[in-house]
């Protein structure tokens, strides 16, 4: 089995991306973006996720099963956050218990 080789030049380059997508970040919480500074933190960490996942765990140049495999990971993660989320926004819905009201105790 022949693998890829990847010049060291991509994997220097991937590195400083990762280290100015770093300071990005550190940058971003510095600034008040309101509800944008979540939004913001978690874009730049996907982009940084994504080029871990394509360039040093060798995604890109893997077989189709690896690629399927990953797709597969985020699918179920996604289903069980929206799980999680379904339950967590629901539960408001039905109401408490109301307590004991309109009875009143006689006193002897």
């Amino acid at each position: 089995m022949s693998e890829h080789v990847v010049p060291v030049r991509n994997y220097v380059m991937i590195f400083a991306t990762l280290l100015a997508l770093t300071a990005l970040t550190t940058g971003v919480a510095f600034l008040d973006l309101g509800p944008l500074n979540t939004v913001a933190a978690l874009t730049i960490a996907v982009t940084k996720m994504v080029l871990v996942i394509l360039f040093f765990m060798h995604l890109r140049y893997s077989p189709r099963l690896t690629k399927i495999v990953l797709v597969a990971g985020f699918f179920w993660l996604v289903l069980l956050i929206g799980l999680t989320l379904s339950d967590y926004l629901t539960r408001q819905w039905t109401p408490g218990p109301s307590g004991w009201e309109g009875t009143t105790q006689a006193q002897p």
